[in-house]
């Protein structure tokens, strides 16, 4: 629980308390915007080879001490550069720039979650797809109230431990897994990332755990993503991850019967390819953001017919 005294900012820095109202600062003013590619998100099986438009403010609900983004996720409002551009906006600027799509992403869309809700209820109304990339860590009836309006999501399961969620980002696990439950139940299209931070999460045994959990809860056609660390923020003194620690949990995560594994931040022979659960074949080749070759018929394998998880139009 977040209390906060009247004229002050919460953990996130971005709600005020104005006289026993919470408000928000940050909303319509993203400070990031920029056209990706959607493979970028990560998204492997949502319209690949598509571009996104990613938006995103300051503030995050976490703390990571990893973070990546941590220039504007762990930045103050006042002291960051944005831009004003309501939904209405950016609804236009998605039309204008002819994306598919539009993600909510950098920071976290549940710490601007107004201006991610009624943009995304917006962007709907005009045939755009609305797509989260979240760690999760939100409460279950605003989370299910802006699913209705999502068609996909990558959410970080950063760690299968408590304690680690609690020491590294000052968060902890049952959420993001009952997040992760909810909206796969909800219909969207989920994929999940895992980080492998050396000597914190890329031991093998908690690689199979976070697989089994995966697999149990969320189902074997849900792609699991295992993306390499870079030393960043207040982690700078861990090494980068290597690829085969990264291999090593891809080929735990195929023998726990996950079907859609990929390796991300590093160059992988197999590891950036979709390849058919059924008879192997190679469906999607990839290297890096790029689609090599694209296989599908109509969302299903050429070779013996299996239909492949996902949304490819």
């Amino acid at each position: 629980m977040c209390l906060i005294e009247p004229g002050q900012s919460g953990e996130c820095r971005v709600r005020i308390n104005i006289d026993g109202v919470l408000r928000t600062v940050v909303y319509g003013f993203p400070c990031s915007m920029h056209i990706d590619p959607i493979e970028k998100k990560p998204l492997f099986h949502f319209l690949p080879g598509t571009g996104i438009l990613s938006i995103a403010t300051v503030g995050c609900n976490l703390h990571c001490l990893n973070c990546q983004n941590w220039e504007i996720s762990q930045a103050n409002p006042e002291d960051s550069q944005a831009v004003f551009c309501p939904p209405e906006r950016l609804v236009a600027l998605c039309r204008e720039s002819r994306c598919l799509s539009l993600a909510y992403t950098y920071t976290d869309p549940i710490i601007y979650y107004e201006y991610t809700y009624d943009t995304a209820k917006l962007a709907r109304q005009a045939n755009i797809r609305n797509v989260l990339v979240t760690a999760g860590y939100i409460n279950e009836e605003p989370w299910e109230k802006l699913l209705k309006y999502i068609d996909a999501a990558n959410i970080d399961l950063k760690f299968i431990s408590d304690d680690l969620y609690q020491r590294i980002c000052s968060g902890t696990l049952k959420p993001v897994q009952d997040a992760l439950v909810l909206a796969k139940a909800s219909g969207i299209l989920v994929e999940v990332t895992n980080l492998i931070i050396p000597t914190l999460n890329d031991n093998p045994e908690d690689i199979r755990k976070l697989t089994r959990w995966v697999k149990a809860n969320l189902g074997g056609e849900t792609p699991l993503h295992f993306s390499g660390f870079t030393p960043k923020y207040k982690m700078q003194h861990l090494p980068p991850t290597s690829l085969k620690t990264l291999e090593t949990a891809r080929e735990i995560a195929v023998s726990e019967g996950l079907e859609y594994v990929y390796i991300g931040n590093v160059r992988s022979k197999e590891g950036e390819n979709t390849y058919c659960p059924g008879c192997k074949s190679l469906l999607i080749e990839r290297k890096g953001y790029f689609i090599l070759q694209n296989q599908l018929k109509e969302g299903c394998c050429p070779n013996c017919g299996k239909e492949i998880y996902g949304v490819w139009k």
